[in-house]
């Protein structure tokens, strides 16, 4: 019977040290050596203080700032401790990230990006309105909106700076990333970044 028993102990304990303590510390290390900048949340400094992440959106909300996507992230209802069903919305909660599961045929989400793209025409947005300005992402933390959406920002923030519009675009088009790899994806401008090159632009 213990001979038996003897070697499936071993065995738990052995791998149990393996892959609970040895495999873990391995990868922990190796990715500290190798990819340092990515394995530790991929902040952004300034002044040597991390401002945030380039992984997860922030919610501007002054016109002196380019807005990100909009965000269905949520949190439970500080009115209503007690019961999880109870949320207020929490745009870009990296705590929980969710989309907003409205489909295509969902009246709720018609009547609100009506209601987001009337808000930018009376701001003053001309042309197409960009999909992504009006729209959530899947995990409502996108910390990416398209060149289309920024430029079409351009204007409300150029009004609200007191700045030249085509001193913006060309800031914008130099935040321009292109295609992972030069075929994946689309060209897309990450909205912290390109906020804190706007801030060096004001200050010089």
């Amino acid at each position: 019977m213990i001979s038996q028993i003897r070697p499936a102990i071993v065995l738990l304990a052995l791998f149990t040290l393996l892959t609970g303590l040895v495999y873990p510390l391995a990868i922990t290390a190796v990715s500290q050596f190798a990819l340092s900048y990515q394995a530790n949340g991929s902040l952004i400094e300034v002044a040597g203080k991390p401002v945030g992440s380039m992984l997860i959106g922030q919610n501007f909300a002054s016109d002196k700032y380019f807005h990100g996507r909009p965000s269905a992230t949520q949190i439970q209802d500080p009115a209503h401790p007690d019961d999880s069903s109870k949320t207020i919305d929490a745009p870009y909660n990296a705590a929980n990230s969710t989309g907003s599961n409205l489909g295509p045929t969902s009246q709720k989400l018609l009547d609100r990006v009506k209601a987001d793209v009337e808000a930018k025409r009376a701001a003053g947005w001309s042309g197409p309105i960009p999909a992504d300005s009006v729209t959530t992402s899947a995990s409502g933390l996108d910390p990416h909106i398209s060149s289309e959406n920024a430029l079409a920002q351009v204007a409300t923030v150029a009004k609200a700076r007191n700045l030249p519009e085509d001193k913006l675009r060309t800031l914008v088009e130099a935040n321009v990333e292109g295609r992972t790899l030069g075929l994946v994806g689309e060209p897309r401008v990450n909205v912290l970044r390109l906020n804190l090159a706007l801030d060096a632009l004001a200050a010089s």
